[in-house]
């Protein structure tokens, strides 16, 4: 009986250790933060409005560490943003649930971020971020950039809520969480987590997808978004796989391909 009573207050410690709650009200302007799904969502934004204004969203990956201490920012997209906010074109790096920024900013929610890290509630605050935040800015063209989880959610995102956004790029994504969980240890215990995978067939016509991983990538191996890709091609949407010699799971996001695909939807647009 002590022995469930310690395991029970184990699991309840670890899970406060990745639940942040607010501790004031969420001072809302979108632009340094964002109100959605009852959670304080920090984001950092560049660029401004203009009468037709594109807006795309990047969402950065896990930061999966064994020692909880040795959690670093995951605020590296915010250098990708930057390079797009213009006149006409508002980025933004959003900070998701749980996790926090170099300036100590926490976003509120839960990461579950050592496992099972794409549950419903983070995918509903994010998506909830990307409404209020094409609602602001009256955005008539979204993108989501994703990296690693953030395409994952990204991925989950255009299946669950069709229509939301118009394209996404897809940085070294687990497109098949499943798999992507037995490749990696020979098992699947995210059974709560929801996968890109899954929503294939409720992802709109419309939208427009375009994968990329590196050829060196030996944590999510090409093939979990080419057969992605395969598989929403088969469904008519425009989606393409890229694939760039050379590179590794974490610098996708900071090669001259990973620009090219996000300035390929955006040609046209400012």
């Amino acid at each position: 009986m002590k022995y469930l009573v310690m395991m029970a207050l184990s699991v309840a410690l670890a899970a406060a250790t990745y639940r942040v709650a607010a501790a004031e009200p969420c001072a809302a302007d979108n632009r340094t933060r964002v109100a959605a799904n009852d959670e304080c969502v920090v984001i950092k934004t560049y660029g401004d409005t203009d009468e037709r204004t594109s807006l795309i969203i990047f969402i950065h990956g896990d930061g999966y560490r064994p020692d909880p201490s040795d959690y670093t920012p995951s605020d590296y997209m915010h250098k990708g943003a930057q390079l797009f906010g213009a006149k006409g074109v508002v980025a933004i790096s959003l900070i998701r649930p749980g996790y926090f920024d170099s300036k100590g900013n926490h976003s509120t929610g839960n990461s579950h971020r050592d496992g099972d890290n794409y549950q419903p509630d983070v995918i509903a605050t994010v998506a909830a971020a990307v409404k209020v935040l094409k609602k602001h800015y009256k955005s008539e063209y979204v993108v989501l950039a994703g990296h690693s989880g953030g395409s994952a959610i990204s991925g989950v995102i255009i299946g669950k809520y069709p229509g939301l956004v118009n394209a996404a790029v897809l940085g070294a994504c687990p497109c098949n969480v499943a798999d992507w969980r037995t490749m990696r240890r020979g098992y699947n215990r995210w059974s709560l987590s929801l996968s890109p995978h899954d929503f294939i067939g409720k992802i709109d016509k419309k939208t427009k997808v375009i994968a990329i991983t590196g050829a060196a990538d030996d944590i999510t191996v090409s093939v979990l978004a080419r057969d992605y890709v395969a598989k929403i091609k088969a469904r008519g949407i425009n989606a393409t796989f890229v694939e760039v010699p050379g590179v590794g799971h974490n610098g996708i996001v900071f090669t001259s391909g990973f620009k090219t695909v996000i300035e390929q939807l955006l040609k046209g647009r400012t």
